[in-house]
């Protein structure tokens, strides 16, 4: 039973990756699903849909692998955080599509709370900022906007859960509603410090404590897998939200150490030990991890889209048929000659956190073509990460040196390079760009034991590459400054609408 499963399940795809106990890949399943958006602003997904295919992807990766559950130690769950479900307890049956966390349909009822005054009480319990990004409201419009759902809240009929939560339940048959500390920490109801939830934020945003989850370690004993599903039963022994995830599986353990994940947006998070500092620009305090009762705290940046640029480039403008397709159009430009892509396709998120806000293409002459539009689109995520590393600095008192990074994106070359080249730091790329899936299969593991330590998960981390900096500072403001007049003018344009 040396064997971890992890279970990834993210925005735009879920993938069941099988690790050996030396955190070493042994199979890897994939499978993209559909997005809906069914108004402005609108993101959904189909929760019975997730479910059917991360079972499907984990069956899938034990037969190509030659294992049975017998011979797998435990599973972790990583999931896509703040992504609301709301399910029937009786029947397992979600009463509406998931509502994402790049839905921005309760943006008016955060404006409204803000003009309230409650952003300040929701910032010293949660350490987040009202924001349709968080799960409680999300929840609450639900309760409000599905027939007779509230009145079933609040008699017991329903549960909430995150996508981890809804997973779980599942997995376990439904005899276990369980989350961690992590998934907990971003649905604006948890009080980060008390690690407990909230019984005034509760009545704020008018939620059930009926509904609520129990709340766990990242690696605890969250019951075992219905024989039925795998042919046996098997721990479900650590969970973590995506970022988080991605913290562990880099060996971020130091206060200090950083990193940043790219795929459908990107999310910088920086290890603060036992101090949940409060941020002063608008980044996200955060529980980093939480292991033997004791949390770790972390300082988070969100970046709404990222990978999901590149991919509006592929399918919405149709510029590009694959994603590789976009390192040799930046080469054969170098630059996007000034052309600057703002995605702000569902609002923007730290440290401006305009829901309002919509993308833009600025900055376009006769001469610009496809590579400089997809080249635009592959900087525009080197400057959301560069105000983000500014306003981390800051928080922190000191500026990284060094940043940690892992996801899709970075395996395109010239992307890293850039991303080295704006921030003026060291970029490190590690042998494992799967962190994610790593990050939940070490959290397994070292609830059963196949690790004794972080200390022994950090001494298994190898750096693949380092990228240097090698663009002179003048360039490197000019550019972002170019950037942030770009950013002025998606601001100004909301504003004055």
């Amino acid at each position: 039973m040396s064997c971890l499963l992890a279970i990834d399940q993210g925005t735009t795809s879920s993938r069941a990756i099988l690790f050996d106990g030396n955190g070493n890949r042994l199979a890897q399943t994939q499978r993209e699903f559909r997005q809906y958006y069914p108004e402005d602003g609108w993101v959904e997904h189909d929760a019975t849909q997730i479910w059917q295919d991360c079972l499907q992807l984990c069956r899938e990766v034990l037969k190509e692998a030659g294992k049975t559950a017998s011979e797998v130690a435990a599973i972790g769950i990583t999931n896509q955080r703040e992504t609301t479900v709301l399910w029937d307890r009786a029947t397992g049956t979600p009463v509406a599509p998931a509502i994402v966390w790049q839905d921005r349909r309760t943006a008016d009822l955060c404006d409204e709370l803000r003009a309230a005054g409650k952003e300040e009480l929701v910032q010293q319990r949660t350490g987040l900022l009202l924001d349709p990004y968080f799960s409680a409201t999300k929840l609450a419009w639900l309760l409000d906007h599905v027939a007779g759902a509230r009145q079933r809240a609040e008699a017991g009929e329903l549960a909430f859960g995150t996508i981890d939560s809804w997973l779980l339940w599942n997995l376990t048959g439904g005899q276990v509603h369980a989350t961690d500390a992590t998934n907990a920490s971003r649905t604006l109801l948890f009080d980060i410090h008390r690690q407990c939830w909230d019984e005034e934020l509760l009545a704020l945003f008018r939620i059930p404590a009926a509904l609520l989850p129990d709340v766990r370690d990242s690696a605890a004993d969250y019951g075992h897998t219905d024989t039925a599903l795998f042919g046996g039963s098997i721990a479900v022994a650590g969970i973590a939200g995506d970022q988080q995830a991605a913290l562990v599986g880099q060996a971020c353990f130091s206060p200090g150490m950083v990193k940043s994940t790219y795929g459908t947006g990107c999310f910088m998070v920086l290890n603060t030990g036992s101090t949940a500092v409060q941020s002063r620009n608008r980044l996200l305090t955060t529980v980093g991890y939480r292991l033997n009762g004791e949390t770790t705290y972390a300082l988070e940046g969100s970046i709404f889209v990222a990978g999901a640029a590149i991919q509006w480039l592929r399918d919405g403008l149709r510029l590009i048929n694959h994603a590789s397709e976009t390192e040799a159009l930046a080469r054969s430009v170098g630059s996007a000659k000034g052309v600057y892509l703002v995605p702000a396709f569902t609002g923007m998120g730290a440290p401006w956190w305009d829901p309002h806000a919509r993308g833009a293409l600025l900055g376009l002459t006769r001469d610009t073509g496809i590579a400089e539009v997809v080249t635009a689109g592959l900087e525009s995520v080197c400057y959301q990460t560069l105000d983000l590393l500014e306003a981390m600095g800051a928080d922190a008192g000191a500026r990284p040196t060094a940043l940690r990074v892992d996801g899709g994106m970075v395996v395109n070359n010239w992307l890293t390079q850039t991303l080295a080249d704006i921030l003026g730091i060291r970029v490190d790329r590690p042998v494992v760009t799967e962190t994610t899936a790593l990050g939940a299969a070490y959290l397994a593991g070292l609830q059963v034991g196949l690790f004794s330590s972080l200390e022994e998960v950090a001494g298994r981390w190898q750096c693949e590459r380092s990228f240097a900096s090698s663009l002179d500072e003048r360039s490197r403001q000019q550019r972002h400054a170019g950037w942030r007049r770009a950013v002025a003018r998606v601001c100004e344009s909301v504003e004055n609408r």
